[in-house]
């Protein structure tokens, strides 16, 4: 009995304090965040000179500097040997400015905002992912990572349906909405002091391991490699809702499914972590590229509507499965005193991916239709898979967690 309780508080204290901390920074920021992202469109369209183009100009801008700057603050993390203030930096910059958007009066105030928000992701993104890699055995990592996943997903789910209830429940406008975003901001306000370094005369469970029999630089940049070609073919989700409304889906449960997409992401990334650190992370690449291919095949040849729908839930199961796989496998392949940069490449290489990937994307859309524009991304999932191959994979012992 008395074995079977301490085995029962050893799993309590799975991971250190530190990595749910940052899943809760991670979940209230987002529900923050998407109170305020589904809004944006709206409250540009309703300034003077805003529109369609104003909108593209920011997010574009926005997005491309965030991505340097996760570039920029994962090697200067590095530099210094110090991570927490680029979180605490980061998620406080963004808190604070997120909320005052719903007081702009002119787009350029939009633009300013929203620049200083998305420099708050790019500053915490990488030292944030190095400090749960630092914190938890190499055994541990694929569900640390997923854990911050689910919760970062699970505030995307409770944004939108508080923007949901508090318009057509208490009558709130678009911009008091945004406004009421200052209390989940206030809630990551309070937890920013909790973040601190991991220390090495912790206890030895959670120290991590570096993977020195896979930390090489040849390993990591074929990850990057996979990583880019596969973000290539990933283009915005919005192609994805765009089919479905095309198939015949009525709009409110598009938006319902776009809902439930996430739900199943959480879903995703708790098997993810737990399979990858139980499989192996190629193993779980190689399935969860797999899979995205298989959606991007039925999304470009079916035409039914109920069965493109179950299609999209696998989808939100996909993604998910596959963001805490990478994430641990990044740290895995990477020396501890480098994880930063580590991270801000990988988030970089993501992010510059993106950016020519919806655009090629519509254009084979537009120009040869739906079919070919989806069956192109399966096939770079599938390459993605393919570099994936070559990967001087961990095997797992005895495939014990």
């Amino acid at each position: 009995m008395y074995s079977f309780g301490v085995t029962a508080v050893k799993k309590a204290r799975r991971f250190p304090q530190t990595v749910y901390m940052l899943g809760l920074l991670s979940l209230f920021n987002d529900m923050s965040s998407e109170m305020v992202f589904p809004l944006l469109p709206v409250l540009v369209a309703s300034l003077p000179g805003g529109g369609p183009l104003v909108l593209g100009v920011i997010e574009g801008i926005a997005d491309s500097a965030s991505s340097v700057m996760k570039l920029i603050s994962g090697i200067w993390a590095d530099r210094v040997k110090r991570r927490s203030p680029f979180i605490v930096t980061g998620y406080g910059l963004a808190s604070v400015v997120r909320p005052l958007i719903g007081f702009a009066t002119a787009w350029p105030m939009v633009f300013a905002l929203r620049f200083f928000d998305r420099m708050g992701k790019g500053l915490r993104s990488s030292p944030r992912d190095a400090i749960i890699a630092d914190s938890v055995p190499d055994e541990r990592r694929g569900q640390a990572f997923g854990l911050q996943r689910m919760m970062d997903h699970a505030g995307a789910v409770a944004g939108p349906a508080v923007v949901f209830l508090l318009m057509s429940l208490a009558g709130f406008s678009v911009r008091h909405v945004i406004v009421f975003a200052a209390l989940p901001s206030l809630i990551v306000l309070s937890i920013l002091p909790t973040i601190h370094e991991h220390e090495k005369k912790a206890d030895p469970s959670v120290l991590t391991t570096d993977s020195t029999n896979t930390a090489s630089p040849r390993n990591y940049r074929l990850l990057l490699a996979a990583v880019l070609v596969f973000t290539l073919g990933n283009s915005s989700d919005a192609f994805l809702l765009m089919r479905l409304s095309n198939a015949g889906f009525a709009t409110q449960y598009v938006a319902l499914l776009w809902g439930l997409h996430h739900i199943l992401k959480i879903i995703g990334a708790w098997f993810g972590g737990h399979a990858s650190d139980r499989l192996g992370r190629k193993a779980l690449m190689i399935m969860g590229f797999g899979l995205y291919a298989l959606v991007y095949c039925a999304f470009g040849v079916i035409g039914s509507g109920m069965v493109l729908m179950g299609v999209f839930i696998v989808y939100g199961a996909s993604i998910g499965m596959l963001e805490p796989t990478e994430r641990a496998w990044v740290a895995e392949l990477s020396p501890s005193g480098k994880r930063g940069s580590a991270f801000g490449f990988y988030h970089a290489t993501i992010g510059f991916g993106s950016l020519p990937a919806s655009l090629v994307f519509g254009f084979l859309w537009r120009q040869f239709g739906h079919f070919t524009a989806f069956v192109t991304g399966a096939g770079l999932a599938l390459i993605a898979a393919g570099i994936v191959i070559f990967i001087e994979g961990k095997p797992r012992e005895n495939g014990q967690l």
